[in-house]
């Protein structure tokens, strides 16, 4: 039986799960919470509290999926399972990380492409590529196929603009020249699933839609969608942000998603936000958009 065990079974990933079990396939998902542990076992997926013993589960997987964020004591997976996936691993074992466009940088809002070389500027992209030369290196010791998907800023369902927009708490921030990538959680999905029937060699993935925007126009666009006045635009260097927020603004650049379509054969569900924002109204969606 093909075996997905996924590591850090987040919001991506749980986008994926479904597309897999409708295939016969068995999922198993770690989490750190039993809250959340039963939350996908009722999504049919085998939940394991991360930091318990994987071996067996290693043994059998014949896929492997990290979700999981890196801090600055380095990437979490391989800080708890490094033994166990350097003794499973190996050329028959499918493995993918989902990693961040925040790799590249700064660019000014000019394209980017998985050629361009790395050069994060804020602490998480460099966390990021750090995490991603780790997960290579166990690949080339391995001899497994890893596949690095880098995500623009995600948004779906439970994560789009309009609560924020209908309580009139939405803010426009506008910094001139910045733009953001963004893809939608279910072509997340899709590509990964895309990879996983492709097999080969492992390559790197950019995934995001066709229409990199300023972040005031998906505000903006939405509030259009529920009939509602524009939020006031607010200038970048005057605007109260939190650190966090104010960080992603640090990078401007247009990532392009060519590979996905030529390589895998993807065709976007959603290749620009205006049509992610009509499903999400759709299905009467009420998060936040996320940049990150």
């Amino acid at each position: 039986m093909k075996t997905l065990l996924s590591f850090g079974h987040g919001y991506s990933a749980r986008a994926l799960a479904p597309l897999l079990l409708a295939k016969g396939w068995r999922v198993i998902g770690t989490t750190r919470s039993d809250e959340k542990a039963e939350a996908l076992r009722a999504e049919g997926v085998e939940p394991v509290i991360f930091g318990a013993p994987l071996d067996d589960a290693l043994a059998q997987a014949t896929h492997v999926l990290t979700s999981a964020g890196p801090g600055d004591d380095g990437d979490p997976v391989l800080n708890t399972y490094l033994p166990a996936l350097e003794a499973h691993l190996g050329s028959k074992v499918w493995v993918g990380y989902l990693s961040t466009t925040g790799v590249y940088g700064d660019h000014g809002g000019a394209w980017v492409d998985e050629r361009t070389p790395l050069t994060p500027s804020t602490r998480r992209g460099r966390w990021r590529v750090e995490a991603e030369a780790a997960w290579q290196a166990l690949a080339a010791r391995t001899g497994a196929p890893l596949h690095v998907f880098r995500l623009a800023g995600i948004y779906g369902p439970g994560r789009g603009p309009f609560a924020k927009v209908r309580a009139g708490t939405a803010r426009r921030i506008v910094k001139p020249g910045q733009v953001f990538s963004r893809i939608h959680v279910e072509d997340i999905a899709q590509v990964v699933a895309a990879s996983i029937a492709r097999g080969g060699a492992g390559t790197v993935y950019n995934v995001c839609d066709d229409d990199p925007a300023p972040p005031q126009d998906v505000i903006g666009y939405a509030a259009t969608l529920l009939g509602l006045p524009l939020p006031p635009e607010e200038d970048f260097e005057a605007a109260e942000m939190t650190p966090m927020a104010r960080s992603f603004y640090a990078e401007s650049k247009r990532v392009r998603n060519d590979r996905i379509k030529t390589d895998l054969g993807v065709a976007l569900r959603f290749p620009d936000y205006r049509a992610g924002l009509v499903d999400l109204l759709q299905r009467d969606d009420g998060a936040t958009i996320r940049d990150d």
